[in-house]
């Protein structure tokens, strides 16, 4: 379990002014300013949960996947993984979590991806059997057999990702820190990857954090989201929660008969002869009674349902929190 408890942590920067003058005058007084990245911010993960921790830029996502995975130590408050301070037993936590950050690879460069595995196996001290069972289960599923004797430098972007996330499960974690795991991927890449993440959940019980500006990885993964901005936690629910409160979703029929004027509670969005569109909430309850009231006053031809947009509800939520 993953217990959060009003960590807050600030970080100073220095100001600087353009101008010859300005940038000589900088190297005896520098001006300074406190940036507040994270702001009281508390919630709790339990095992096995897949959550989806979104926010803008600077909203202070990395800042608390960072802390977390004992990197950095917070100006205040308690942080308890598996029963440990992150930062304050550092080993023991490490030993226990795994980490894969988009723009930062812990694959040597110059070195064979096989090579980099056994290097992790020595630093984790992982037992021979229980090494060799996890790569060749790890490179079955991620399809990695032809990719271990190739240097990291080699490897395309996709190919890259899926050995950065065996190599964050050589030691079997517990704990799955995500930090834009599909960037730059390509769609296939992108589906292998999220389709490995789901089942490493789902069988193994694996806890993830999965910090992400691709709402597709949100939608197919996440069991709960976690909204951050200006450091603060502003919302905290499921994907289906918030497409209820600030989703819209619709349901259009083609239909040969009937009375539309019979259908009054409904939301009508569109109408013409023949074609019908109707606003609901997003969720499976509302649709289902959306497509209920229809059938019983039409004769209907064809029908389609479209959910909310995941990316325009985001978006939504940033303009309402002014993030």
């Amino acid at each position: 379990m993953i217990t959060v408890s009003h960590i807050s942590k600030r970080f100073v920067v220095s100001k600087r002014k353009s101008g010859l003058k300005s940038a000589a005058k900088s190297l005896f007084c520098r001006e300074k300013e406190w940036i507040q990245a994270l702001d009281n911010i508390s919630f709790t993960i339990p095992d096995g949960q897949i959550v989806g921790y979104i926010g803008p830029n600077g909203a202070g996502k990395s800042t608390t996947v960072k802390i977390l995975s004992g990197i950095l130590t917070p100006d205040s408050g308690e942080c308890i993984i598996n029963g440990r301070i992150p930062w304050k037993q550092r080993k023991e936590h490490v030993a226990e979590i795994g980490v894969v950050f988009g723009q930062r690879s812990q694959l040597w460069w110059d070195v064979p991806v096989g090579d980099s595995f056994e290097l992790l196996r020595d630093i984790y001290r992982i037992p021979e059997s229980r090494y060799q069972d996890n790569v060749s289960e790890l490179s079955k599923r991620l399809e990695l057999e032809n990719l271990l004797r190739t240097p990291a430098r080699q490897l395309s972007l996709g190919q890259r990702m899926r050995c950065e996330i065996a190599a964050s499960l050589l030691h079997d974690p517990k704990v799955l820190f995500l930090d834009e795991p599909t960037i730059g991927l390509d769609a296939v890449s992108k589906l292998a990857v999220r389709d490995f993440i789901w089942e490493i959940n789902r069988e193994r019980g694996v806890t993830v954090i999965l910090t992400t500006h691709d709402m597709q990885d949100i939608e197919a993964l996440a069991q709960r989201i976690l909204l951050i901005g200006k450091g603060k936690v502003l919302l905290d629910g499921t994907l289906e929660q918030l497409q209820q409160q600030y989703g819209q979703g619709s349901v259009t029929v083609s239909y040969s008969s009937g009375q539309v004027e019979g259908l009054s509670g409904l939301k009508i969005v569109e109408h013409q002869p023949g074609n019908l569109t109707v606003a609901t909430d997003g969720t499976r309850e509302d649709t289902a009674k959306v497509i209920a009231r229809l059938t019983e006053a039409l004769t209907i031809t064809d029908i389609s349902v479209k959910g909310p947009d995941t990316e325009k509800l985001v978006l939504a939520l940033y303009r309402e929190y002014k993030v």
